[in-house]
């Protein structure tokens, strides 16, 4: 399983500890986003910043979307499919999606990718930067719904 995490609120007085959490996690900015494979040491960094990111499972429909809208190379130039099969050994972006989403391929292991996604604000905005996706706000762990979240920021 891969979670897409976003971050969501900004990290002016933000304890330290959770900064170098969010660096280590690629989230520098607002509205950044990166995927991450489940394990217990992700899991651990996600409750530590669960107050400023939001995350859930992607998609194999909107991570191939994400891919080609919003993914870049060094230099920031668009990927494209022609990369894709010069760089790896899949064709489109749907397989090689379907690659990450099943633990065969990572990401960040796509040669001169940047590892995360520079997404624009949500259209209509988010529910509420303070409050817990449960209580009716943006934030922590909200499952499937990231999808749609991420598709109103593509």
């Amino acid at each position: 399983m891969v979670f897409a995490i976003i971050r969501v609120r900004g990290i002016v007085n933000v304890n330290p500890d959770i900064k170098r959490t969010l660096k280590l996690l690629r989230l520098t900015k607002v509205n950044h986003c990166t995927l991450l494979e489940e394990n217990k040491v992700y899991k651990g960094m996600l409750q530590k910043v669960k107050d400023y990111t939001t995350w859930g499972e992607i998609d194999k429909e909107i991570l191939p979307k994400l891919m080609e809208s919003r993914g870049m190379l060094v230099g920031d130039k668009q990927i494209t499919e022609e990369y894709i099969k010069s760089a790896t050994s899949y064709n489109t972006f749907e397989k090689l999606s379907q690659a990450i989403l099943d633990n065969k391929f990572k990401y960040k292991d796509i040669p001169d990718v940047k590892p995360l996604f520079r997404l624009s604000p949500p259209k209509k905005g988010y529910e509420g930067i303070k409050r817990s996706f449960k209580n009716g706000g943006a934030l922590g762990y909200r499952g499937k719904e990231i999808n749609k979240l991420i598709g109103r920021m593509i």
